[in-house]
């Protein structure tokens, strides 16, 4: 069974919200959807059930143009941010582990280069990580520090002509491999938060006192692999330390822009779990009948339909204000918070639809709704998104 059928592909999009998509767009999501079916899906599982990483995929993603996203120059695509939506969408919607990698690379990491580098360090690191000739990550979670990463505890000392950084990072994707990692750590002079770029030399080795372990053990987006990183008297050259990044006001910078791509992503995923539930049920014939012409079961096709398309147009509607400039961290919190709890039920009844069959990865939908645990979690739990609600609903902030 594949993820998509062409009609179920299109009773997905049941407002025809990609009718509105301009050429460009159109043409950013049906090649990503080619390479996504056609590349990845045929051996995504096997990886997945591994959790192992489909490093052979990155010349075909570099191929797709696509890296780098919304970033103007530097040989990055420059996308409006409903064509970037696309890309995060129709990746998901095949798995979620390639799309993660692509969040943590070009949004994270490409993006923090983008927003808190000097020009110089732009042309240094932007062009072969577009090309994918580089692989980057974006270190800033803690052990202790979740959600409340504002309180990070890594630091940073300047010494010279370099700074000295000790700490502790967890749940890094791509952190054991990446070429360029961006982390983040507090100044011990003023406590102020900078970011800082952690390199590989020639030889393709970390600087020393950078010692990353791959985490075991995970029970979603397996083929994405994350590290737990000790961090002990690392030094780095006082010229990677980005000089826009002067708090964790500007992390936050980042992290708002980015906050729109696992929306995006939760849209994949019910979008896959949905056209895949209704493709089965039209195929399983249970005492005596297809199971899609019964009551219950369309009554909850219904049902997962009309909250996929809640899902779709609250991220266009996202899409559209962020172009503008007009979006705030509000609202892509409140989009976020909707995405991933719609995305998660609709994957769960798309599960149980399955019943039994629903449990195989053959059949997709199991690996789709684990990765959905894990978009809730990333860039804020919905718990945390609510509270930014919440704040700018009532000008108290909740969080002590």
């Amino acid at each position: 069974m594949t993820t998509t059928a062409a009609k179920s592909a299109i009773t997905s999009d049941y407002f025809r919200l990609d009718d509105e998509l301009t050429a460009e767009e159109i043409a950013i999501r049906d090649k990503v959807r080619a390479f996504a079916e056609g590349q990845v899906l045929p051996v995504i599982n096997e990886y997945w059930e591994k959790a192992e990483f489909p490093w052979e995929l990155l010349p075909g993603l570099a191929e797709l143009g696509i890296i780098g996203t919304t970033i103007q120059g530097y040989g990055c695509p420059g996308m409006s941010r409903k064509a970037a939506g696309m890309v995060a969408r129709e990746m998901a919607r095949v798995d979620g582990s390639i799309n993660t990698f692509l969040g943590v690379h070009a949004n994270l990491c490409m993006g923090a280069l983008n927003m808190l580098g000097s020009e110089e360090q732009k042309q240094r690191w932007l062009p072969a990580m577009a090309r994918l000739e580089k692989t980057g990550a974006f270190a800033l979670t803690e052990p202790e520090h979740g959600s409340d990463s504002v309180a990070l505890e890594t630091s940073a000392r300047r010494e010279g002509d370099e700074w000295v950084i000790n700490g502790h990072k967890r749940w890094i994707g791509n952190g054991h491999a990446a070429d360029v990692i961006v982390l983040f750590a507090r100044n011990v002079e003023d406590g102020k938060v900078n970011a800082f770029v952690v390199e590989k030399d020639a030889e393709g080795n970390h600087p020393a006192g950078y010692d990353p372990t791959v985490i075991t053990g995970k029970v979603g987006k397996r083929a994405i692999q994350q590290a737990d990183i000790v961090i002990e008297d690392m030094r780095i050259p006082a010229e990677n330390r980005l000089v826009e990044c002067r708090s964790f006001a500007d992390v936050s910078r980042v992290l708002q822009a980015t906050r729109g791509g696992a929306s995006w992503e939760a849209v994949g995923h019910a979008m896959a779990a949905f056209e895949i539930a209704a493709d089965y049920a039209a195929k399983r014939v249970q005492f005596g009948n297809p199971i899609a012409g019964y009551q219950l079961v369309q009554a909850r096709l219904a049902n997962m339909l009309s909250e996929l398309t809640t899902m779709q147009l609250m991220c266009n509607r996202m899409a559209e204000l962020a172009d503008k400039g007009e979006l705030t961290n509000a609202m892509a919190s409140m989009v976020k918070m909707s995405t991933s709890q719609k995305g998660k039920w609709i994957c769960n009844e798309a599960r149980e639809l399955l019943a039994g069959n629903g449990l195989l990865l053959e059949n997709h939908v199991a690996r789709h709704m684990t990765d959905m645990e894990v978009v809730s979690t990333y860039e804020g739990t919905d718990s945390i998104q609510a509270l930014l609600v919440g704040r700018d609903i009532t000008g108290i902030s909740a969080f002590r």
